[in-house]
């Protein structure tokens, strides 16, 4: 994992709520600071809510690092990239993961509980945080994302 302990925000939406309660359980246990922003239940829920209350988390510097979860990752990926701060990757393995952080500096991963299972997430989840971001020619294109 990292070398130094991070904070860490975790939001999902009903689909991904146990999911989202073993990676923070997880993650604690890896040192972390964990902040998790629910649900707390299965009951049903929009993620955009969730995805706005995470990108805002992120956003205020409350946490380093956001973890966003729904079934398929795509509609709160979507809600947390609406908050001009954040840089949300949505991933499915340990390269993009990585990728996300190499290249584009992001801060916010996104997976859908419903297409990964718990050790693929946990692997992204360590590539992710234990990547640095790479900057040289990627720097330029990152502050295009980013506002003044």
């Amino acid at each position: 994992m990292t070398a130094t302990p991070v904070t860490i925000a975790l939001a999902s939406d009903h689909a991904a709520v146990a999911l989202k309660a073993e990676l923070a359980q997880w993650l604690r246990e890896q040192g972390h600071d964990v902040t998790d922003l629910g649900p707390d239940s299965t009951d049903s829920v929009d993620y955009p809510d969730y995805g706005f209350k995470l990108a805002a988390h992120v956003a205020s510097g409350a946490a380093e690092f956001g973890v966003a979860l729904c079934g398929s990752g795509i509609g709160i990926s979507i809600a947390v990239n609406r908050n001009p701060a954040c840089r949300c990757a949505l991933v499915s393995d340990n390269l993009s993961a990585r990728l996300s952080r190499q290249h584009n500096n992001a801060n916010v991963i996104a997976m859908g509980a419903r297409l990964i299972g718990i050790d693929a997430a946990k692997d992204c989840l360590v590539a992710f945080l234990s990547t640095p971001f790479e900057g040289g020619r990627h720097e330029r294109r990152v502050a295009k994302l980013t506002p003044a």
